[in-house]
């Protein structure tokens, strides 16, 4: 009887401890698929990010590469546009060069041309130093001529005798007078009978003899007339006229004919000049 009472008892201890092995192992594995199941959550919840993440990505991605793509464009047209400002730039530059060659040619030839300009000014000025001390000279030896000549004009006294004054023989002695400056000379030719105005006055030839060189001449001047009969050749015939009343001369160098006279007026230097003749 005992080892039947044994028996059961020994079952009982192996069912429990079967028993109590299996609920351990059914608690663990309760724990282990608690774990399992929140690791899974987890996971989950980390994939979730890891596609949000991954789609941000994704859009910043696209979103960079259209900037990129546009940022090209524009870096294309920008280099697009630096290559023809450096093209027209290199063309400006090249022109200029060519420019500033032709102006360094031109200031070359104006440099050539002054200096041949230069030269040949040169060259005429030593030539009219050389006419200078020429023309020197001659204005000196005109000078002494003159003088000389002066020295030999006669001196005669007019038909007004508180009166005397250098008179012309003729033409060349005239000349004289005149480069002297101190009078107004006016040459005539008077034919006979013909009232002819010399200077600012008028003159008539009434009688003229070649043989005994005298001659009769009429004088107007003023609205007056004035008579000189029988006068002689080089002979100063003086009278005065004018608002401011001057010495006027006449002298007949020379009776051509019975019919025609030469000779000169003489005026004052500040006696009226004539309307239609001039002083000489």
């Amino acid at each position: 009887m005992s080892e039947l009472d044994d028996t059961p008892r020994t079952y009982s201890g192996a069912l429990l401890a079967v028993l109590a092995v299996a609920l351990l192992a059914a608690v663990a594995g309760l724990i282990w698929c608690g774990t399992l199941s929140s690791r899974l959550g987890t996971t989950q919840n980390d994939l979730a990010d890891a596609k949000q993440q991954n789609a941000n990505l994704a859009a910043q991605l696209r979103e960079t590469d259209a900037r990129l793509r546009v940022t090209t464009d524009e870096l294309s047209k920008s280099l697009g546009l630096t290559q023809k400002q450096l093209d027209a730039r290199a063309a400006e530059i090249l022109r200029r060069e060519q420019v500033q060659e032709a102006s360094a040619k031109q200031l070359a030839d104006a440099q050539k041309q002054t200096a041949q300009q230069v030269s040949a000014v040169s060259s005429d000025l030593s030539n009219v130093k050389t006419d200078v001390g020429g023309v020197k000279t001659n204005l000196t030896k005109t000078q002494t001529d003159l003088a000389s000549a002066v020295s030999q004009l006669q001196s005669i006294k007019g038909d007004l005798s508180d009166h005397s004054s250098l008179i012309a023989r003729n033409h060349d002695e005239l000349e004289v007078l005149k480069h002297k400056g101190d009078r107004n000379y006016y040459e005539f030719t008077l034919d006979r009978g013909r009232k002819k105005p010399v200077g600012t006055i008028s003159m008539e030839l009434r009688k003229a003899d070649p043989k005994k060189s005298r001659f009769t001449l009429l004088i107007f001047a003023d609205d007056k007339r004035y008579e000189k009969k029988d006068r002689n050749v080089n002979e100063p015939l003086q009278f005065y006229s004018g608002k401011d009343p001057g010495l006027f001369e006449v002298v007949v160098n020379s009776i051509n004919s019975k019919n025609q006279i030469t000779g000169y007026l003489s005026t004052p230097k500040n006696a009226p000049a004539p309307v239609q003749a001039t002083a000489q």
